[in-house]
């Protein structure tokens, strides 16, 4: 694809308002910079303050940032060609700008900023797959009824794989399965025989014996027992799952089972491993979505969280010559790695903010619909009266690991969305081992989330009823 050409009509730049100040909305300013076509000059966080910061780290002058409290101090800042920092996004949306991107991460007060971007008529880029994956295909929905659109962005895994999936079928190949790597690669030392992943680092005696897989006679016992020696480092983790959740709802494919596999693979291994068992790998069934540890010494390359799609090699003369040229196939010679070894955060989200303003189109599908819902399940006793706190880098909820379960209407009875149980208060008792419902717990009339969902619901899933 040329993108000078894709994108050659549009003759001013998109201007863009960022809420959330983090890893990704910085980079997102950052990147505003450099980006020919768009400007980011509007900064929105819990504080001015934390706005003001979050532009003066990529190098604004102070001089330059206006703190707006008003509406009408945001209007005489924009008139003046500043950058805008300020607490409430309401403030800034009679401005003339094209899109939201919505990176607060913050489930509730994310679907509260779509809801108001969507009614003031402004696209959505949406960074915070927590608010996508409780609502995203009604958010959806309600912008096309306006004419707008609620993308994914690509500088994430799930608009980048929902990409790399539709390029795959668009070619006509067989996809057996698709996924990414986990945040954080197994790092293992062989002379000291340890294994660092995230800022942990574990003491694994005899791991070179589990290096390879290809000349042993039971291949997948290798990858099972590479799980058990590294029992002690995080192999399953809230945002993978959310994020092929995501994947799922714009590609119609689904988990092989609740909480992933996860395997702690070799890059070169997935094409074998990502197979149906009676392949000698580790799926019950194909068009499956799952994740893998990226298992490699410090000298080797990083996937770098990047995104794959494992196809059938029906060619057999092609899939020698591309063999040939480094790809990647299963050791049987039947399937191929096909992947792209990089997500870049907002520095590369220009291309799905560019897509929806000036062409009308979504980074993932159209029309997405709800496949999957991402559930909690008790880890360890919860008691009734007690918050579902959610903290962290990576938004958990102590005492719950998530899962994946095929998509349903909210009841008493039914497994209530993650994030949508996040910061609520329990009403009864949680035995370790169940899963949390909506029934379990306090969620008000007037949350933003619930009521979304609800119109979700009665959209999608009270029609297949």
């Amino acid at each position: 694809m040329n993108y000078h050409q894709r994108y050659a009509h549009i003759k001013k730049p998109v201007e863009t308002c960022v809420v959330g100040s983090g890893g990704f909305g910085r980079s997102f300013l950052a990147q505003g910079l450099r980006v020919p076509l768009l400007n980011a000059r509007i900064a929105v966080d819990t504080s001015a303050d934390i706005a003001v910061e979050a532009l003066k780290s990529i190098g604004i002058d102070e001089m330059n940032i206006a703190v707006c409290n008003t509406q009408k101090e945001a209007l005489s800042a924009w008139n003046q060609g500043k950058y805008l920092a300020c607490a409430d996004l309401q403030i800034v949306l009679q401005l003339p700008f094209d899109l939201v991107a919505e990176a607060t991460g913050h489930p509730e007060a994310g679907a509260t900023h779509c809801r108001l971007a969507i009614e003031a008529s402004k696209h959505v880029a949406l960074a915070s797959k927590e608010v996508d994956s409780v609502v995203g295909p009604e958010l959806a929905r309600q912008a096309q009824l306006k004419g707008k659109i609620v993308t994914p962005v690509d500088g994430d895994q799930p608009a980048l794989l929902i990409g790399l999936i539709t390029w795959a079928e668009t070619l006509g190949f067989e996809i057996l399965s698709a996924g990414k790597s986990s945040e954080y690669d197994f790092v293992y030392d062989s002379q000291r025989e340890t294994i660092f992943s995230n800022g942990l680092e574990i003491n694994v005696p005899g791991f070179g014996k589990l290096w390879e897989t290809s000349h042993v006679a039971k291949p997948l016992s290798v990858v099972h027992a590479r799980a058990q020696a590294c029992a002690a480092l995080p192999q399953r983790a809230v945002p993978d799952l959310c994020e092929l959740l995501v994947v799922a709802n714009s590609t119609g494919m689904h988990a092989d089972t609740p909480t992933l596999h996860a395997p702690i693979l070799r890059v070169h291994e997935v094409p074998t491993f990502f197979s149906l068992q009676a392949e000698g790998g580790i799926f019950n069934q194909t068009g499956v979505l799952d994740v893998f540890h990226c298992l490699r010494k410090p000298d080797e390359l990083s996937f770098a969280g990047g995104v794959f799609v494992v196809i059938r090699c029906e060619h057999e003369e092609s899939w020698a010559l591309l063999k040939g040229k480094g790809h990647i196939l299963s050791t049987d010679g039947h399937r191929a790695m096909v992947y792209i070894p990089r997500h870049l955060l907002g520095l590369e989200a220009a291309t799905s903010v560019l897509d929806a303003v000036a062409l009308g189109e979504s980074s993932g599908a159209q029309h997405p619909q709800p496949v999957l819902d991402l559930i909690a399940r008790a880890t360890k006793p919860l008691r009734a009266g007690a918050t579902l706190a959610m903290g962290g880098h990576h938004h958990l909820i102590d005492g719950a690991q998530a899962e994946l379960m095929r998509a349903a209407p909210l009841s008493d009875n039914t497994p209530a969305p993650f994030y949508l149980i996040a910061n609520r208060t329990l009403l009864r008792d949680i035995a370790p081992g169940q899963t949390i419902c909506f029934g379990d717990v306090s969620v008000e009339d007037a949350s933003e989330l619930l009521k979304l969902r609800r119109q979700q619901d009665t959209a999608f899933l009270m029609q297949e009823r």
